[in-house]
């Protein structure tokens, strides 16, 4: 077998993330070290739904897994944890402990290395603190969260006030907890949200765009704000936001198609807003540069499919632009949650047709001219120039102008007009 098939099995062969975790448990375990899978894969396989990574629990120190296996990352060694490479899969290994001293509401200022259940006391809700021995085969279970499972109940591991207020990014993981799994949240841990909500602002705008996206991205996205809206988080985020955009966004957002990335999703969370402040609102997220001109577009363009009179050239322009169908799916959402809907509805299913009509033609073509050749009919460098620029490329996307002679001829007219050739 050749060195290209040689490759290919080893490609196709590689282990899963649950795998190198198990590899790795197998490993602590011979060398006399209690170790077990932790936190959301276990509660994912209980409720029999793909985990996204597998997380490894053990009572070795940071210093035993680092000598225990040759390709390490020591990014959290001082709070107990380290990540293991195992043939192309990245694994953390954290050892049990407590944490205390939360002075920021993030940051422990106290890290003690403790045993599973202890480990399992500092975690934050019941469904999330529960181990499994893969060896054994067996669910380890401290703090009831095989019971909240059934009851599919949101809850916080002791009180909720302490758990909040050591990660206030917590109130938030609960709301998303909530809008993924379908699960009624606890009434003191729903009580302590709602008493804490305020302090959200005490999180990073990344992290709170982490969580925000898994909400609104999520088919449940319409509970989900209903949620961040009766917290009071969603209030504490985003100054500004009332009870009535709140519930209209509710409502957009419960009327996309199923699967919808994070700026439709925030472009619909806002739909009952201005732009300006919608715009102003999402700086507060610290957004990539690309995903804050998504939503802009989106938010400013509102309404603009609704136009039965727009011309030919806009329809192309606006087309041709990344983020039409988009726009198209947002307008439809707002026509479906809004009083005048059906009005709205006829008016997009006009301009779809429009659209068919318009066939496999070229959407942004070429310009006819370019600035040199208007500069050689006599046109001067300038705002001007731009402007006849601009009104020439729109006469042809409309049709009006289908050569270079045509075009020279429609703009030397146009000069003329203008008064803007030599005399």
């Amino acid at each position: 077998m050749g060195h290209y098939g040689r490759n290919y099995i080893a490609e196709d062969e590689r282990m899963t993330n649950k795998q190198a975790a198990i590899k790795i448990i197998k490993r602590l375990n011979r060398n006399g070290f209690q170790a077990l899978l932790a936190g959301g894969c276990v509660r994912d396989m209980l409720l029999r739904r793909p985990a996204s990574d597998y997380d490894v629990a053990t009572n070795a120190r940071p210093g035993d897994v680092i000598k225990l296996f040759t390709r390490t990352l020591k990014v959290g060694a001082k709070f107990g944890v380290v990540i293991v490479l195992l043939e192309g899969q990245q694994v953390e290994v954290a050892t049990f402990r407590t944490e205390t001293g939360y002075t920021d509401g993030r940051h422990p200022s106290v890290v003690d290395f403790t045993g599973a259940a202890e480990d399992a006391g500092r975690r934050d809700f019941t469904i999330n603190g529960m181990f499994y021995d893969p060896v054994k085969e067996k669910v380890i279970d401290y703090v009831g969260g095989k019971a909240d499972l059934k009851k599919k109940l949101i809850r916080t591991i002791g009180k909720a006030t302490e758990r909040f207020g050591e990660d206030y990014l917590r109130m938030l993981r609960a709301v998303r907890f909530s809008t993924q799994l379908r699960f009624a949240i606890g009434p003191a841990t729903w009580s302590a949200i709602r008493s804490n909500a305020k302090n959200i602002t005490k999180i990073s705008g990344e992290r709170i765009a982490i969580e925000m996206e898994a909400i609104l991205v999520n088919p449940n996205r319409s509970a989900g704000t209903s949620m961040l809206a009766k917290s009071g988080l969603a209030k504490a985020i985003f100054p500004g936001f009332t009870s009535e955009r709140v519930k209209f966004a509710a409502n957009v957002l419960g009327r996309l198609r199923k699967k919808v990335d994070f700026a439709l999703a925030l472009a619909a969370f806002f739909a009952g807003c201005p732009t300006e402040y919608a715009l102003k609102s999402c700086r507060i997220l610290k957004l990539s540069r690309s995903r804050n001109r998504h939503i802009k577009f989106l938010l400013t363009n509102r309404g603009k499919l609704l136009d039965d009179k727009m011309s030919l050239a806009e329809l192309k322009m606006v087309l041709a632009g990344p983020y039409f169908w988009d726009l198209y799916e947002l307008q439809r959402a707002i026509q479906k949650a809004g009083p005048d809907g059906k009005e709205g509805i006829a008016a997009l299913t006009r301009l779809r047709k429009r659209i068919k009509a318009l066939g496999d033609i070229e959407l942004r073509p070429k310009p006819l001219l370019n600035g040199h050749d208007l500069i050689r009919l006599g046109a001067v460098p300038g705002p001007a120039l731009g402007h006849l620029a601009q009104e020439l490329y729109i006469a042809q996307l409309e049709g009006k102008l289908q050569t270079p002679q045509q075009a020279r001829h429609w703009a030397k007219s146009w000069l003329q007009k203008h008064r803007m050739t030599e005399k």
